[in-house]
Formats: structure tokens, sequence, C-alpha cells
């Protein structure tokens, strides 16, 4: 079992947070800790070395999504069955571990997340904004995946060995609506485990929701982008159908003056502006049907990586160290 943990300049919370993992998990072993230095600038790799973590590092900080892609391919590289994954500020309490690890280990979820706010009496004192950006963001997410979301945002999941040979996320800003978005898009079973947190770090700022104007927008970007990626004809065609409707009325609209006066004068602007929105929609037609194909290569391009994963994960130790 491996625990990760991304770390930018975390040194006032790390040793703690690694001193409270256990160390060993009954029927499992003993628990390895890895924590994914994403550029520190203070002792954050130093103190976690010595608390007894493995530490990989970024030279310069390329963005918690890519700290959480380069724990998830030290996850696979190791062969670990349960991959659980754990912010490095101290929010999170580590005896809640145990709690994501058991509907993955008991083979009801691939994946479990925390959650703040699917139990209310465990929802955390934050800002009336943030709690309505989360509440948000939850809601599109249920939304696009067709499954009931009360949190997406939280750092705190469980991973089975299923869920990290198909997860494929590119996004370095953040990973958490990413992910979910990739699972439950590819069927996976995905649960929620109702976690009680600190609603606000007790040092520093969050390096991810400092800004809730940047944030919204990468959250923004993040979701379009994979919704797009999965569903093309579904993301062009409702552009498509947004951009024909306008056209048909400005088209009837110009038609309509036409019948009651004999002439086109002075809306011909409409005729313009409704054939130029209806060429659009035809383009958006045409780049979803594109899409649809692209699509299709990348679901088989994934689930031949799938296969290699699957096949290679789990090389004898000898091999790997060659």
């Amino acid at each position: 079992m491996l625990v990760s943990l991304p770390a930018l300049d975390e040194a006032a919370t790390i040793s703690e947070v690694i001193a409270g993992i256990p160390q060993e998990v009954d029927g499992l072993g003993p628990v390895q800790v890895l924590v994914v230095d994403d550029g520190s600038r203070d002792d954050t790799a130093r103190l976690a070395e010595a608390a007894g973590a493995r530490v990989l590092r970024h030279e310069l900080s390329r963005g918690v999504g890519a700290a959480f892609q380069t724990a998830l391919a030290f996850a696979r590289e190791s062969g670990a069955d349960y991959w659980v994954t754990i912010d490095a500020d101290g929010q999170f309490d580590t005896a809640d571990i145990p709690r994501v690890l058991a509907p993955v280990r008991a083979g009801e979820a691939d994946c479990a997340t925390g959650s703040r706010f699917v139990d209310p009496a465990y929802e955390p004192e934050m800002p009336r904004s943030k709690r309505w950006g989360n509440r948000m963001v939850a809601r599109i997410v249920s939304g696009l995946t067709r499954h009931r979301f009360e949190d997406v945002s939280c750092g705190l999941r469980c991973y089975g060995r299923e869920a990290m040979l198909r997860l494929n996320p590119l996004g370095n800003f953040t990973y958490t609506h990413e992910v979910l978005l990739d699972l439950c898009f590819k069927g996976l079973r995905v649960v929620e485990v109702p976690i009680r947190v600190r609603g606000e770090r007790e040092y520093g700022q969050s390096r991810v929701a400092g800004s809730l104007s940047r944030y919204a927008l990468n959250t923004l970007r993040i979701l379009v982008g994979v919704y797009r990626d999965y569903n093309p004809l579904r993301f062009f065609g409702g552009l498509a159908l947004g951009l024909f409707v306008p056209a048909l009325l400005l088209e009837a609209f110009l038609f309509g003056h036409w019948w009651l006066t004999g002439s086109f004068s002075p809306h011909k602007w409409a005729g313009f502006t409704g054939a130029g929105l209806a060429v659009l929609a035809l383009l958006m037609v045409f780049m979803g049907m594109i899409g649809d194909m692209l699509n299709r290569h990348r679901v088989y391009l994934e689930e031949l990586l799938y296969e290699e994963r699957r096949r290679g994960g789990r090389r004898p130790r000898e091999s790997r160290d060659a």
C-alpha cells in the first residue's frame, strides 16, 4: 500500500502529517510513504526524508496536478494494490486513511473520495464563497457524470489497482475534478466517504484555491476540456444548436418582414447574420464528427495502454531495478 503527499513549502506540517500515517495496515503489510516535492524552497524535502518518506522532487513548481501524475506513475511502477492521496498541509486527519481505504479494499468501489459535505454533521467552517463554489462545481460534475457527488475537490482519496491503471490525467494545475470525470466516464465505481477536515489551513495559503477567480477559471477549463474529449458529439452538437436556433429566428424574422412589406430592407443584416450563424453551426457539427472519430482512436489507444500497464506493472523487482 502506498500513501502519497504532494508538497510545496509545507515544512511547518509535513513531519506531523507523515508521523500520523499508519506504518502498516492489517493484511496489507507495511505502508510506503511518498512525498512529491513540487519545487519547495524550504526544508520540506529534508524533513520528509527525515520522517521516513521517499521523496521525488520537481526542480521547479509544476502544479499539484503534475505532482499527482508523478505519484501515479510511482504507484503503478511500485505495484501497489492500494494508493491513498492526502494533502501535506495538515487539513486532513490521517486517522481517516483506513476509512477511505475500506470500500476499495472490500471491492465496493474502484475509488473512494473523502467528502466534507455528504454528511451535514461533518461540514467544516469555511467562507461562504468557497462553500458556494464547491457546491456549484459538485453540481456540474454530477450533471456531467450523472453520478451524485457532494464534494469533488477533496484531496483525501483511495485508488484501487484498476483505477490506477485506467487513469490518464493531463492537467497540471489540479487533478481532483479531472480524475473523477475520467473514472466515471470509463465506468469505474466511485464512492464518497464522509470525513471531517479543518476548514482553513493553519499555516500558509492554498496554492490551488488561493485565488478564487484563478481557481474558477482553471476548474472551468478542465471540466470543459474533459467533457469535450469524452463527449465531442454532445459538446459540439450543443454549440451547433446554440448557433442554429438564433440563425433560424433571424431568418424567420427577415422573411416575415418580407412577407408583410415585400422588401428585405432595412433588415438585410438579419439575413447575413443568420446565414453566418448557420455556417458556424454546420462547422460545429463537422467538428463534433471529427472529434468523435478521434475519441474512438483515443479509446483504442487507452485500452492498449491499459493492457501494457497491466502486464508490465508487476514485473519482478530485479527487472524493475535493472
